[in-house]
């Protein structure tokens, strides 16, 4: 086990003299919130991808399944291939007009960014 796993199940914590010390620390909760309140950016992006467009939705603030599953939704209804990682959707394609109508018609706030 390298160092850097061993501070992961510790949470840093070497070593104590409390014997009643717990070195489980609960997990924070992503807490889900509600689609109104979610300031979501769809713009085209083009850099490091070969001169292929894709669409960008980013500004998810939640739960990463809820926003894999937005991003499966988004994808089947663009009939488009895609992923959901670091936070943000990526469509394949130019597909911001689309967005933008399928998500103000799911109660987000989203906008267009960019150029």
């Amino acid at each position: 086990m390298s160092k850097k796993d061993k501070n992961k199940v510790s949470g840093g914590y070497i070593y104590s003299t409390d014997p009643g010390f717990n070195f489980n620390e609960p997990e924070p909760e992503e807490l889900s919130i509600p689609p109104n309140q979610q300031d979501l950016r769809v713009m085209l992006d083009k850099k490091n991808r070969g001169g292929k467009a894709v669409t960008l939705v980013t500004g998810y603030l939640g739960k990463e399944d809820d926003l894999e599953t937005l991003g499966k939704f988004l994808k089947t209804k663009c009939g488009s291939g895609g992923t959901v990682k670091d936070g943000e959707i990526i469509i394949q394609g130019d597909f911001r007009q689309k967005i933008l109508q399928l998500l103000s018609a799911g109660g987000y706030k989203a906008k267009q960014s960019g150029g």
